[in-house]
């Protein structure tokens, strides 16, 4: 299971509301929620009553449908991000059954197009992202430590230390860490 590591203030009630109300204001029901994302009906109705937390591949696909980035929804349930972002008050995100740790170091902020992510991705284990959350958006992966095979638009890089990485993203997506040790990287995302 994930979780979120912020104060205590209850980020997953707010998430599991923002994610009703965006089903809402689209007008859509669960069953056409479910079949746009490709997630049951009944997980999705316990992720808006905020009975499951959602895995970094369900959030995924959530935010394919709703067209936002991951950081971008998580941002709408947070207050107003500040200028200086302290190391302490940088919200981090786990899904510990795919090894993959989110960082949100430079949060989405209105007015702005960037955002930075820390990412770690356990050796061996892999994420997969069935859309682009907004076509077009480009993104830049620098590796700080170890090697990731990334494939987009049906190549795959293996992208070590010190390299980068960057691309629009236009479909698919698909992050490996082949090991021995895990990998961490940083992920520049700018909106079209």
């Amino acid at each position: 299971m994930r979780e979120l590591e912020v104060p205590h203030d209850s980020v997953d009630d707010r998430l599991a509301a923002r994610l009703g109300a965006l089903r809402t204001e689209r007008g859509w029901s669960l069953d056409e929620l479910s079949r746009r994302a490709g997630v049951s009906r009944s997980t999705l109705s316990r992720l808006e009553r905020g009975e499951l937390s959602p895995t970094t591949a369900v959030l995924g696909q959530l935010c394919t449908v709703y067209g936002r980035t991951m950081s971008r929804l998580l941002m709408e349930v947070e207050a107003e991000p500040p200028q200086l972002v302290p190391a302490a008050r940088q919200p981090v995100w786990r899904d510990e059954p795919s090894g993959f740790v989110r960082r949100s170091v430079s949060p989405p902020h209105p007015g702005l197009r960037a955002e930075v992510i820390e990412g770690t991705l356990d050796a061996g284990a892999a994420l997969s992202y069935e859309n682009a959350p907004v076509p077009g958006v480009e993104q830049h992966i620098w590796v700080l430590e170890g090697t990731v095979e990334i494939t987009v638009g049906g190549t795959t890089h293996t992208v070590r230390e010190g390299d980068c990485l960057r691309f629009r993203l236009r479909g698919p997506s698909h992050f490996r860490c082949p090991g021995p040790l895990r990998v961490r990287y940083a992920l520049m995302i700018v909106l079209p």
